[in-house]
Parts: C-alpha cells; structure tokens; sequence
C-alpha cells in the first residue's frame, strides 16, 4: 500500500491525496465539485471542458455569459484547475489568461473529447491528428501565463495512430508541469479496455508527473494502476458520478488495506445533500440536474429503478426531494 503516492506536485502546486477528479461535460459543476471535496478524499478537482472561444468572448462581452457559468467556482474548492478546449492558439492563449485572472491554481488544456461536435471543430481529440498545431497551442498558452499548466489526452486518433509519448514529450518540451492520460483511443470512445501499458510508457518517457486515467472503478483498481505503470496520481471520472465514495474508499483502503460499502442510509443523505445543494443554487436547470443525477446515485439502491422513474415524471424540485424522503423512508433498512 506504502507504493501508492501520498501526494505529487503540478509546479509549485502540492496536491494530496495524488487523485483527481477528472473533468466531466455536464456533471463537474461547482455543485457536485463542492459535493466531491466535502466528502473528503480527492486531492485536485476540475471544471466541466469549457470552450475557450466562449471564454474569451467573455473579455468583448458586457453581459454575463453561459461559459461564465462554467468556471464559477467557491474558495472552499481549492486546489482547482480550468479546462479547456479549442483549436486557435491566440484565442487559447487569451482563455488561459481569463482563468488565471479568475484564479483557478492549475490551467489544463482537452486532447481528449471524443465527441463528434467538438472533434469537427479540431478540438479535444481531434487535435491528435495535428501535432504541430497542438506546438503552437501549447508554447502560446505557456508563455501567456504564469500558473502551473497541464493537459489531459488520449492515446491517438486510434490504434494505427498512436501519439501517446509523442505527446507527452511535446508537453513537457513546451514547458507543461504535469499530463493526464486516457489510454483509449478516439474511435474507441469508452468501448472496449483502457491499456494502461501506454500509460507506463508515458512515464518511462518524461519526468513530469503523469496522471492515469481510465477504469479504476474500485480502490483496488487505484492502487493496481499505480503498481503496474508507476504514475504519480489517479484520475477518476464515471465511476465518481455514481459512488462519489471512491476517493474516501481509496483512503480508507491506503490506510486499513479494506473500505466502507454505502449503505443504503449513506446514499439516502447523499442523494438528499445534494439536491438540497443543488436546490440552494437554484439554477435553471435544477430539475434536469437532478433527474439527471437520479441515475448515478440510484445506482446499486434497492428498486432504485422505481424511485428514478418517479423523478423523471416529476417538474418541482421540492416534489424531487418528496420523493427520495418517501422511497428511503419506506425502505426496511433505514427503519433499523
């Protein structure tokens, strides 16, 4: 267990735990981030990937604008870092400078996406097919700011295409303080296995810290990933949404070599805490978000379907929380 790191560096940035919540498109809220970090266990938290044309729209704009929203973040979420994604090295650049002004610890930039919409526009993975530009991204973002700056990507466009140390050593040639890697491809999307032999040759390719990434589901799968490619942390995404247990669990686990199952009554407050979160906040979308999270944290709940297809019939947020104090509270084991 003593292997697992107890902490790594991005530039003068000391992160511990060494894990990472991985930035997730429409889940890495300030909500579900504050969520994250109350619970104790993760060492660095990131933003949903923002657009960085949308944020430097924000510099011509006098209205707030949607992108504001993204990179809206309470000092309680420190240590934290901005992701971005786009193609145009001077709009990046000046991005990169708005989330410094805004004073974000880490910058990182996505080469990894795999979504069509954004890979037709150049950005998230689709930049692996244009290593020169992605050079010139890099060296333009660096030399506009001063913060530790990071990237996070995938192994290549796919099998035939693999840039994974390629990548890595551009990163740490243009002068980047840590890399995150999935080791899938982008045609692979989330199919299939991550290889984390790419990861291990990644580290046996530079000195900055290397981040792994891709199906640590249980804390053992923390640890066998740290044993067999000697990254510096682990980066966690999918499996936060539905157990957001697991970077406490790793800890335990580090500590005791075992760890707390969720009980029944623990996902009962959780599903609770954060909708009442959620509801504090009172976006616009506080009723989507909810049903949305219906279906990760119903997740290895008893008749979890029967509570979920109630919410998702459900327009008020308070009628939501109605629900999940009835389904819970009619549930024997909480009645123990």
């Amino acid at each position: 267990m003593h292997l697992f790191p107890s902490h790594f560096s991005i530039g003068p940035v000391r992160i511990a735990p060494a894990t990472v919540l991985a930035p997730m498109a429409g889940v890495t809220d300030t909500v579900f981030r504050r969520f994250i970090r109350n619970l104790d266990g993760c060492g660095l938290i990131m933003t949903e990937f923002t657009s960085s044309h949308g944020v430097s729209a924000l510099l011509h704009s006098r209205k707030p604008t949607k992108t504001l929203k993204y990179l809206a973040f309470e000092p309680e979420e420190h240590p934290i870092s901005a992701q971005l994604f786009g193609a145009d090295p001077a709009v990046m650049a000046e991005a990169a400078r708005v989330c410094q002004d805004l004073d974000f610890d880490v910058l990182d930039i996505n080469f990894g996406c795999p979504v069509n919409k954004v890979v037709k526009c150049n950005g998230g993975s689709g930049l692996l097919r244009d290593l020169p530009l992605v050079e010139k991204l890099l060296r333009e973002v660096r030399s506009a700011i001063t913060i530790p700056f990071t990237m996070k990507y995938r192994a290549g466009w796919n099998d035939s295409e693999l840039v994974t140390v390629r990548m890595a050593q551009l990163a740490e040639d243009c002068g980047l303080q840590a890399i995150a890697l999935h080791p899938r491809t982008r045609e692979q999307g989330y199919s299939g296995k991550a290889d984390w032999s790419r990861i291990a040759e990644v580290k046996a390719a530079v000195k900055i810290p290397v981040i792994g990434n891709g199906d640590v589901v249980t804390p053992e799968d923390a640890v066998r990933m740290v044993r067999e490619t000697g990254c510096d942390a682990v980066m966690i995404g999918r499996t936060a949404s539905s157990n957001p247990w697991i970077f406490r669990q790793i800890q335990q686990y580090l500590a005791t070599g075992a760890y707390d199952e969720p009980t029944q009554s623990d996902r009962y407050e959780m599903m609770r805490r954060y909708y009442a979160m959620l509801m504090e906040r009172d976006e616009k979308d506080t009723v989507g978000k909810m049903k949305q999270f219906a279906t990760y944290f119903t997740h290895g709940v008893r008749h979890g379907a029967q509570l979920r297809a109630a919410i998702y019939h459900t327009q008020e947020a308070a009628a939501i929380l109605d629900l999940v104090d009835e389904f819970f509270q009619a549930e024997p084991a909480l009645a123990q």
